[in-house]
């Protein structure tokens, strides 16, 4: 017993460091990635996420497709005195709607994956700490494409005519991605500061819908109250839904424009850094 003893101590001899270090590091260490790289490898998973789950795109096909039709021929007579005459006025604004509403299920995704303890896992990787955050809002930004490329088929089958061509079709679409990613950033706040996502999509609704509503999307402002004209003519969906109407008219609205791309720069530059310091602390 004790001879087995001996013999097997002397032959687990002991390891040095540099010998272990030799065996477990068998070369250099690969280059940290890049906040670019980074970003990307999130989004393409925001984007298998779709892939294996694709109930997910139900807001971006059945939801729009609904909208349009919904609002076409329900308001369509009322308001314009046929359908067809309304679909040229509301198909814009009611593609700004919808995309901007999908904007909210960015703070449900981020909610879910830090219930589901995803993000601690994130948090230990070394890469750039916004690049999960912006690879949410990529895949998202391939969502909001998906949604205009819908309801801008289904208006064009029920008559709606861009006199802007394709050219300001892709124009306005590209000015709704840019808009609604900067202000997906405003739900990736709520993602994280809130405790479910059932409070993340009630809060978000509670902003979207008077936000929403209360702009030019379905009428004129100059049909409303003098002072209810002077919330609607200086909200930003307003003022998206005008550079948008206008780019698929074949106009250049460079004030709406320039208004569109400054509310959206405002939101990355507010929310953007609250967001990062509530992911740092979270």
């Amino acid at each position: 017993m004790s001879t087995a003893t001996q013999t097997e101590s002397k032959e687990l001899a002991p390891v040095s460091a540099e010998s272990l270090a030799a065996l477990l590091v068998s070369g250099e260490r690969p280059p940290r990635p890049s906040a670019w790289s980074a970003s990307m490898t999130f989004g393409w998973r925001a984007i298998l996420k779709i892939k294996h789950v694709p109930e997910q795109l139900f807001d971006v096909t059945a939801f729009p497709i609904m909208m349009v039709l919904m609002y076409t021929y329900l308001f369509g007579g009322a308001l314009a005195g046929s359908p067809k005459e309304y679909i040229q006025f509301l198909l814009p604004g009611i593609l700004v709607m919808s995309v901007v509403m999908i904007t909210m299920y960015t703070g449900v995704s981020v909610n879910t994956d830090i219930e589901k303890g995803v993000f601690d896992r994130f948090r230990s990787l070394p890469i750039w700490r916004p690049s999960t955050m912006v690879g949410y809002l990529l895949g998202d930004a391939l969502r909001y494409t998906i949604a205009s490329v819908v309801m801008l088929t289904v208006g064009m089958i029920i008559g709606y005519r861009p006199d802007g061509g394709v050219a300001g079709v892709v124009t306005g679409v590209a000015l709704l991605v840019v808009f609604s990613f900067a202000f997906s950033w405003v739900w990736t706040m709520f993602g994280l500061l809130l405790r479910s996502e059932k409070s993340v999509m009630g809060v978000s609704m509670m902003v979207l819908f008077p936000l929403t509503f209360l702009s030019n999307i379905f009428v004129d402002p100059k049909t409303m109250p003098g002072w209810l004209q002077a919330f609607v003519n200086n909200s930003p969906i307003t003022h998206l839904s005008s550079a948008v109407r206008e780019l698929m008219a074949g106009d250049w609205p460079a004030d709406e424009i320039a208004w569109s791309l400054g509310w959206a720069g405002l939101s990355v530059l507010v929310f953007g850094p609250i967001t990062m310091r509530l992911y740092n602390r979270k």
